[in-house]
């Protein structure tokens, strides 16, 4: 990755960090040296081999052998953080913890053996910070010409795709079809490596032609894979990119040639064919086939290899985070996720993109107020886009089913935790407001009940405000004027509407913010 560079002798490196995966097949672990600038130098690389997926995807639950040996992993992990003294650590689970039925108990039995609070993402975290890295390290050699790019990255547990158009964030979409997860699922280890891959290439087949629907993989012009099998496939007929020394390419033709090759062999004969371990050689022919099967549906005659991973997103986000610097663009991919999910529930695109310029213009407004962090800006813009996708549903109590449909949807760039506060702002953004007999917000903590308070408080009054298509949202205007919130606007037939709605929702927000709303007329 471009971060990832030599330092001058008397540069001074300001944090030492440390990103943790456990996945499906292994523990997986980077130290590295964040300098002022942002710069990353890494120090230490650990990984070992641990099957969690095996026991998930078969059983439904973590085996104690397996948790026993990750646990002693994470202690030989938490000996080297010590001895380096690193001082930010961010440790992740993934698939194989986030679907075990005894998930949070091993989690539970991590911390205590080994102080690391390991925080279960989903998977369109995953995949955000997968393509945070990709990006990072490949810069402008992706194509701002190029009109579609896919980013497939396959995993132990799933497969993480997403699209890119122009070098902009268009979709996310994860699949269950990860290496373990289909030895597991199809149970190809008893039969012959070629029924196997046939096997294998028949469920991959049918998988992708649903998700035809949902990302048209016939108009991708550029293919970019990261994994680690496809870093081997980089390894034995890759070539060097001209555009970037970060990326190798593949064509098509030698892919085919090395996926036939591979799947003539047992995983026994693959490690000792290659020199590779027996934990690699054992996912390596259902990642390959995952990747050439994605490969033929798009346009491209190309496959071009990253060396990037998740994990070195997590480096990225941990030297933002020590230096203080934000990824630029993040907010546009996050709001490019949600106006695709408004879209698949028809709503009124104007409506929602008027009131959410309205809420945080009020978010602004109110800043001394209610204190949050820019973050919360983003989130509140996402609740006003989706706030009326609940009217797929039924237009009765639609708030309702817009909190349901927001907190099951994956929004690109958010965690699940920001989603259900999404899901919270949207659903009071009329009727009712937060109450503790509601079980969805008194689930949440105080304060994340505050945050859904204040910002609701904020969408209520944007959507008042903000009615039908005819009125330009410059011709709004907010004003703080001591204790009142004067909003100005041109008069009209349906001025009166709006009296009425400010009336009905405004309350919230004089109760919260400590104000008195006045309409007038501009």
């Amino acid at each position: 990755m471009e971060p990832l560079s030599d330092q001058s002798d008397d540069a001074e490196p300001i944090k030492i960090v440390a990103a943790i995966d456990v996945g499906a097949n292994a523990l997986r672990m980077v130290v590295a040296e964040v300098f002022a600038d942002g710069r990353i130098e890494l120090l230490e690389r650990l990984q070992r081999a641990v099957r969690l997926g095996q026991d998930t995807f078969r059983r439904g639950r973590l085996g104690g052998q397996s948790m026993r040996a990750a646990i002693d992993v994470l202690r030989n992990f938490r000996h080297v953080l010590d001895l380096y003294k690193v001082e930010k650590v961010r440790a992740v689970a993934t698939t194989a913890v986030r679907e075990a039925s005894n998930g949070e108990t091993f989690l539970d039995r991590v911390f205590m053996a080994t102080r690391l609070n390991v925080e279960v993402i989903d998977p369109s975290e995953e995949s955000r910070l997968t393509v945070s890295a990709v990006r990072q390290a490949v810069g402008d050699s992706l194509g701002v010409n190029q009109r579609q790019t896919l980013i497939a990255d396959v995993g132990g547990g799933g497969t993480l795709l997403t699209v890119l158009e122009c070098g902009e964030i268009a979709a996310s979409q994860s699949l269950r079809l990860g290496s373990i997860r289909l030895q597991e699922t199809l149970s190809t280890s008893e039969e012959s490596p070629r029924r196997s891959a046939d096997l294998l290439r028949q469920h991959v087949s049918n998988t992708l032609a649903v998700l035809e629907s949902v990302v048209p993989l016939a108009e991708i012009d550029s293919f970019v894979a990261v994994g680690g099998d496809a870093r081997f496939a980089a390894r034995e007929i890759g070539r060097p990119a001209p555009e970037a020394e970060e990326l190798a390419v593949i064509d098509a033709a030698a892919f085919d040639k090395l996926v036939a090759k591979c799947e003539k062999h047992t995983a026994e004969e693959l490690s000792k064919r290659y020199g590779i371990p027996f934990a690699e050689a054992e996912t390596l022919n259902p990642a390959l086939l995952v990747y050439q099967v994605l490969l033929k549906r798009t346009k491209a005659d190309q496959m071009i290899v990253s060396h990037v991973s998740m994990r070195d997103g997590l480096l990225l986000e941990l030297a933002r985070e020590v230096t203080g610097k934000e990824d630029e663009t993040l907010p546009a991919g996050v709001i490019h996720s949600a106006a695709a999910i408004a879209e698949k529930y028809h709503a009124d695109s104007a409506h929602a993109e008027g009131v959410a310029d309205a809420a945080v213009r009020l978010f602004d407004l109110f800043q001394a107020d209610h204190g949050l962090a820019p973050r919360y800006r983003l989130l509140l813009r996402v609740a006003a886009i989706l706030h009326e996708v609940g009217s797929y549903v039924s237009s009765r109590a639609h708030h309702k089913h817009s909190e349901y449909l927001i907190a099951n949807s994956e929004i690109f760039g958010l965690t699940r935790h920001e989603i259900n506060l999404v899901a919270q702002i949207a659903r009071y953004h009329r009727r009712s407001v937060p109450r503790a007999s509601h079980q969805s917000y008194a689930s949440l903590n105080r304060e994340s009940r505050m945050i859904v308070s204040k910002l609701a408080a904020l969408l209520r009054v944007a959507d008042a405000v903000v009615r039908g298509r005819n009125r330009r949202q410059t011709e709004i205007h907010f004003q703080r004027q001591d204790d009142e919130l004067i909003i100005s606007m041109p008069g009209g037939s349906d001025l009166l509407l709006e009296q009425r709605s400010v009336e009905s929702k405004g309350g919230m927000l004089e109760d919260i913010y400590g104000v008195k709303i006045r309409l007038e007329e501009a």
